[in-house]
């Protein structure tokens, strides 16, 4: 099951035996509402991640010291969310039969519920850390419950209340801001409190899942549905490093649509958010 890939992540073969983290994609954006792209992230990124440094100046490690596994791409059937999910539940599944942690490449944000399923039964107790431009929170969008626009409130089905930490939030209908107190966690606009919630968690089961239109579009314009007013990239990277330092035992980064961004800006800050957690995550 885990052979190794021919091209990986930064040109870094690692075995999977002597790996912390293991690197999947799921590469799926059946039910995306607006542009699609995002099941090109991946194979984009990788392909890409050749022209980075492995070495991170901001953390002064380099990633040649961290050891990961690349698993490929999931190959995902389109048209059938359900069935989508259940793949990707069973590869989260097998990584952390493994004793090692998942990290999903997206995809559309909706893969995230997938490997949240997984790691929920491992961890009942688990608390969710959520970036992103969109709160996720609808109950149904034109009528489907398994939505990109929906994922964070199916995974608020798993965890239930107070369990959910939302950053970065400047979008959504009026039902997602209403339905929020007293449910989730929503920091609007900013990272602001981030700090605080991360030190009250403390030592609590955490699943991060980093939507990357949290950004600017002036600095990430390769996505599907940018929202003007986001966040920089130093502010993401502060923000990402701060998450890292807790208990993570799950973590996604989704939302790259590869193609609206031909200077390949997006790809390369993607990488270089790839690149960073995966140093911080390595303990």
């Amino acid at each position: 099951m885990w052979n190794k890939n021919i091209e990986t992540y930064f040109g870094l073969p690692f075995d999977f035996a002597e790996a912390q983290i293991v690197v999947f994609g799921a590469p799926f954006d059946g039910t995306t509402s607006f542009r699609p792209g995002t099941r090109f992230a991946g194979a984009t990124m990788r392909k890409e991640s050749y022209g980075l440094e492995n070495y991170s100046p901001y953390q002064d490690r380099d990633l040649s010291d961290c050891p990961f596994f690349d698993a490929g791409e999931l190959d995902l059937p389109f048209g059938s969310p359900s069935r989508v999910l259940s793949l990707i539940e069973e590869q989260t599944e097998a990584i952390l039969d493994a004793r090692k942690l998942p990290l999903m490449v997206g995809g559309e944000h909706l893969v995230t519920l997938g490997a949240v399923r997984a790691v929920h039964r491992r961890y009942p107790d688990l608390a969710i850390v959520h970036f992103d431009a969109h709160a996720d929170l609808r109950e149904e969008y034109l009528g489907e419950r398994l939505s990109h626009a929906s994922v964070l409130r199916r995974c608020h089905d798993l965890v239930g209340d107070g369990k959910i930490h939302q950053f970065g939030i400047r979008s959504g209908d009026r039902e997602e801001f209403l339905w929020a107190p007293g449910h989730v966690s929503m920091h609007r606009f900013s990272f602001d409190g981030l700090f605080e919630t991360l030190a009250a968690l403390g030592d609590t089961p955490v699943y991060f899942t980093l939507d990357l239109d949290v950004l600017d579009p002036s600095v990430f314009p390769g996505t599907g549905t940018p929202e003007a007013g986001g966040v920089t990239f130093m502010e993401l990277l502060t923000a990402v490093l701060a998450v890292c330092k807790n208990h993570v035992v799950g973590c996604d980064l989704n939302e790259l649509s590869p193609h609206y961004d031909q200077s390949g800006a997006s790809t390369a800050v993607a990488l270089k958010v790839l690149r960073e957690m995966l140093i911080a995550l390595s303990r």
